[in-house]
């Protein structure tokens, strides 16, 4: 089963995992079969915000929310159970000054071949 973790740091520990030692984590669970990709994000105050209200675009600079810690970055890896996801991520070196929120990903639930983009577009609109 494929598990997303999510790296949730405070600004002061925005840069106390070194890169290196994130690098070689993820080397390590790709030894084991267990990496699929992750990244670390720039700090929340690059973030932009999108919103599409009654058919209308609106953007805003900064995060979505004001939190005490906010997403630096995610592993998404591939694990037996969340006993399993839960062992690799306290591998993770930023779990020592942030926080690492472990989530179960799901497949869309459509059959491709019916999958019309158009209607899908049409359905997507407010």
């Amino acid at each position: 089963m494929k598990y997303l973790c999510l790296v949730y740091l405070s600004p002061e520990h925005w840069n106390s995992a070194p890169d290196e030692a994130c690098f070689a984590c993820s080397q390590e669970m790709a030894a084991s079969g267990h990496f699929i990709t992750g990244t670390p994000l720039h700090p929340v105050h690059t973030a932009t915000t999108v919103r599409v209200r009654n058919g209308r675009p609106t953007v805003t600079d900064g995060p979505f929310a004001e939190t005490k810690e906010a997403l630096a970055g995610f592993y998404l890896i591939e694990a037996r159970d969340l006993n399993e996801a839960i062992q690799l991520a306290s591998k993770i070196p930023p779990a020592k000054y942030g926080s690492i929120e472990i989530r179960p990903t799901r497949e869309l639930n459509v059959e491709p071949q019916k999958a019309d983009p158009q209607k899908l577009a049409a359905a997507a609109a407010p």
